[in-house]
Parts: C-alpha cells; sequence; structure tokens
C-alpha cells in the first residue's frame, strides 16, 4: 500500500466523519443561537435553558438525516471491505 493510498484512504475516512457530524452540529449551533437570543432579550439567563431545546433538536435531525448518514458510513464500509486486498500487503 502506497502512502497515496493511505493518503486517500484518512482522507475519505475524515470526510465521511465530518458530513455525518455536520447536520447535527449546524442544528444545535442555529438553536443554541436561537435560545441565546431569546435570553438575551427576555433577560433569562437560565444555563439549562438551552441543553434541552439542543438536545431536542438534535435528536430531530438526527431522525432527518439518519438515512442519509447510514448511508455514507456504509458506502464507507464497502469501500473499505471491497478494496482490503489492496491494502493488506
Amino acid at each position: 500500500m502506497s502512502n497515496v493510498d493511505m493518503i486517500k484512504l484518512a482522507q475519505d475516512a475524515i470526510r465521511t466523519v465530518l458530513f455525518s457530524a455536520a447536520p447535527m452540529l449546524i442544528v444545535s449551533l442555529i438553536v443554541g443561537l436561537i435560545v441565546s437570543i431569546v435570553q438575551a432579550v427576555t433577560q433569562i439567563q437560565e444555563a439549562t435553558l438551552s441543553f434541552v431545546p439542543k438536545i431536542i433538536a438534535v435528536f430531530i435531525s438526527m431522525l432527518i438525516f439518519g438515512p442519509w448518514i447510514f448511508r455514507l458510513l456504509t458506502q464507507l464500509a464497502t469501500d473499505l471491505f471491497t478494496n482490503l486486498n489492496l491494502y493488506i500487503y
């Protein structure tokens, strides 16, 4: 296995991790920003108030984006197992 193959394999793995985590992170960021704005406007400075909407939003985004994430992970695993003979000397 050459260095180019190892770098491509690492790039594919990192890209898959980033793409699979991005929807939940973006939704959590947006919900956190909205809750922070509401807290600033209403002057309610409760620290635990932001966690419940974020958890619910992340759970809903996992339900929505779950099949797409599963497809990404399945595609990476299929590519790994298909090209397994190239990775072993």
